[in-house]
């Protein structure tokens, strides 16, 4: 394996929390005044750090603010979806593995609040492969994706130069991230229109197709 580092996304690369977290953001905004198809959602949010739904709010209806409690109180709606319907990306847990028994030292670096990755990499049963010091949330820096602050903090915190590291992403944020941090970068498919990830290094439809890009 070329790479010394994997840096995993986690919503949508690892856990299949997309669905869930963009239908309920669209309901939510709606349920506020604000109309958002789960098409807008995905559109303008997916991959995107939590204060960009403020922004976006604020930009698109003439600097209307969201409620004091709106973060919370959308975390506590999607984390009681988690609790019986998120599942793992297909083939995610067995592409965990392989690299961990390759050797190659891997984390996630996730524009979520720290909160939010822990609880879904526990409901989805992956928490396992990681321990408190692999996991990266856009709160540890000050500019989430697309600039490359996250990626390159959780690479200097593992002890791994960009060029040695590689991304699993599927926003096109996240692509954006990886290519400003000059890192490598594969962009997963499955929810995302190829075109979108234009800029990844290179595109994957499954977990295996992944590992054998990696060289697993």
């Amino acid at each position: 394996m070329r790479y010394d580092l994997v840096i995993f996304d986690n919503d949508g690369v690892l856990v299949d929390s997309e669905p869930i977290s963009n239908r309920l953001l669209a309901e939510y905004l709606t349920e506020l005044g604000f109309p958002t198809s789960v098409e807008d959602s995905y559109r303008d949010f997916m991959g995107a750090a939590a204060h960009t739904v403020h922004d976006v709010i604020a930009e698109r209806y003439d600097g209307a603010r969201l409620h004091a409690g709106f973060d919370e109180d959308f975390h506590g709606r999607v984390f009681a979806a988690f609790q019986d319907k998120l599942t793992p990306v297909p083939g995610a847990a067995d592409l965990l593995k392989r690299v961990r028994e390759s050797g190659v030292r891997y984390c996630v670096a996730s524009s979520a609040h720290h909160a939010w990755i822990r609880t879904a990499l526990t409901k989805a049963g992956l928490s396992g492969f990681f321990t408190e010091e692999q996991l990266f949330s856009a709160q540890d820096v000050g500019r989430g994706k697309p600039a490359p602050d996250l990626f390159l903090h959780a690479a200097a915190t593992m002890g791994v130069a960009p060029e040695r590291c590689v991304v699993l992403e599927d926003s096109p944020l996240g692509v954006a991230a990886a290519r400003a941090a000059g890192m490598d970068v594969y962009g997963y498919t499955a929810l995302t229109p190829e075109a979108r990830l234009a800029g990844a290094t290179g595109l994957y439809r499954d977990a295996g197709e992944v590992a054998e890009l990696l060289g697993l």
